[in-house]
């Protein structure tokens, strides 16, 4: 369970990090994939963040995160400028590909394929 201090960080960064992927984005993985940050988690002790996101636009999704991998350095220190006033310290970032997305649209399909079979079946 996460406390009320670790869900304020996380969603503070999740902002920050988000309006820097907008600004940045297109220099580390190309114009033509969109990435979103759909949520950070923090551990207890506020040092490491467990940064998910979302990847589309590409079948290779685990590539994103390693250009994020590549370019964390650069990426903690803009994210330092940005959240500097408001955190002593800026966490360690950990990226994590969140595929809700994708799982909702293989159930989907299959909820359809079923759905058309019992419609047949019913013929």
């Amino acid at each position: 369970m996460e406390s009320i201090r670790q869900k304020q960080i996380g969603e503070l960064l999740r902002r920050y990090f988000g309006m820097l992927l907008t600004e940045e984005g297109s220099n580390i993985y190309g114009r033509d994939k969109l990435v979103t940050v759909t949520v950070v988690r923090m551990t207890p002790d506020l040092l490491v963040a467990k940064i998910y996101v979302s990847v589309y636009g590409t079948e290779n999704k685990q590539e994103v995160i390693l250009e994020l991998e590549d370019n964390l350095p650069r990426l903690r220190q803009a994210l330092a400028s940005k959240v500097g006033k408001q955190m002593r310290r800026v966490p360690e970032l950990e990226f994590y590909l969140d595929d809700t997305i994708d799982e909702m649209y293989r159930v989907d399909a299959l909820l359809s394929r079923v759905n058309e079979e019992d419609k047949n079946l019913g013929k």
